[in-house]
């Protein structure tokens, strides 16, 4: 740890935007607490979100301000220039995007010398939403650091955005594993009846929204392919909602009622990876994802995993060692891969046992707060 920078006067301020929870901030400020304590914690928000009051309820230093999109952006920047002004912090780090459109510039107006921001989007503006890409150069401008989730994200930021590779460094997320190892057969159970899953096999797991580049219509046809072999496999699709939707319920009108379930919200995920024999997760390309915890969090549960490779999986995926990998757009392969994972069970449990392994060492949440205090420097 760079005490320099730990036990300079100023707090660190952390602004964040439009979160309402979040299990990985809950980890990451319950270790960053243990390291320095002088920190405050700012949500724009239209409402008190509930993240507020679970860190509040620990102790935490955090503070409200009342934002609702543009027409809030000059007040949301006056009010956090007033604050920085008082505070005189020696970090503010923004985090998504609202957050980082006006902290970062008040931040600089104030004479903040250190302004981070992470940057948790990939290529999506570049590819869906080009006018976007101004702002995001507006907010790599002003940001004296910029932490990127991936090797992918930060690829982009220097060869697609032009920011120097000196300002960029990888802090990849980190998670706390204790609730994937708190899973118990009785909440397993209890899932397995809320979803009505009980003595079905195989189930094929997603977790994915109802966005075109995360793949799932390519899954879809694979399964129905596979119905013909199971005729009692259910597709679980867990965080079904997005922009996509009506082009993914066309595409499952055609199979039985009882064969896929559909998921808004599963408040326990780590227990619901547990009910899932096969886990697949197939973006579009190698670029879209800007890191995909899903990857992660699949392999910490220890079930066999169809991926294709984009954010953190360039990274550490590796074909037949900790999943199978897959070609992009490809049912034909996602159908092999899910057939050959169900028909040799005990190879399929090794390599989930590598990959369970492998992601506990690379993704621990004491990891990323230390290298993100090292990026504080």
């Amino acid at each position: 740890m760079d005490n320099s920078v730990v036990n300079n006067n100023g707090p660190w301020i952390y602004v964040i935007s439009l979160v309402e929870s979040s299990l990985p901030m809950e980890w990451f400020f319950a270790e960053l607490h243990k390291r320095n304590s002088n920190v405050l914690i700012v949500f724009l928000n239209p409402a008190k979100p509930h993240l507020m009051d679970v860190l509040s309820d620990k102790g935490y230093r955090c503070l409200w301000l009342k934002y609702s999109g543009k027409k809030s952006l000059l007040s949301a920047f006056w009010s956090l220039f007033k604050l920085f002004r008082v505070e005189k912090p020696s970090v503010v780090h923004a985090h998504l995007f609202d957050a980082c459109l006006v902290a970062l510039p008040s931040a600089a107006l104030a004479n903040v010398k250190r302004r981070i921001h992470t940057r948790h989007h990939a290529s999506h503006h570049h590819f869906y939403f080009p006018h976007a890409v101004k702002y995001d150069r507006f907010i790599n401008y002003w940001s004296t650091k910029i932490f990127a989730i991936s090797q992918n994200v930060k690829d982009i930021l220097v060869s697609k955005e032009g920011v120097s590779e000196e300002k960029v460094s990888v802090v990849h997320h980190g998670f706390d594993f204790a609730n994937f190892k708190a899973v118990t057969n009785e909440g397993i159970l209890n899932l397995e009846n809320k979803y009505n899953l009980q003595n079905r096999f195989p189930v094929i797991g997603v977790i994915s929204r109802y966005t075109h580049w995360k793949g799932i219509q390519y899954t879809i046809p694979a399964f129905k392919k596979l119905l013909k072999v199971y005729p009692d496999a259910v597709l679980v699709l867990a965080n079904a909602k997005g922009d996509f939707l009506e082009e993914i319920k066309s595409i499952l009108t055609d199979i039985p009622a009882e064969n896929y379930r559909e998921i808004i919200f599963e408040k326990d995920s780590a227990t619901l990876y547990k009910l899932f024999d096969v886990f697949v997760h197939v973006p579009v390309d190698d670029h879209s994802e800007a890191f995909g915890q899903v990857y992660v969090e699949a392999m910490v549960a220890e079930i066999p995993c169809v991926y294709t490779i984009s954010g953190i999986a360039n990274e550490y995926v590796k074909h037949r060692e900790n999943a199978l990998v897959v070609d992009y757009m490809n049912s034909d392969q996602i159908y092999d891969a899910i057939v050959e994972i169900l028909a040799s069970p005990n190879a399929s449990r090794k390599m989930a046992k590598v990959a369970h392994d492998q992601v506990l060492e690379i993704f621990d949440v004491h990891r990323m707060v230390s290298d993100t205090i090292l990026g504080y420097a």
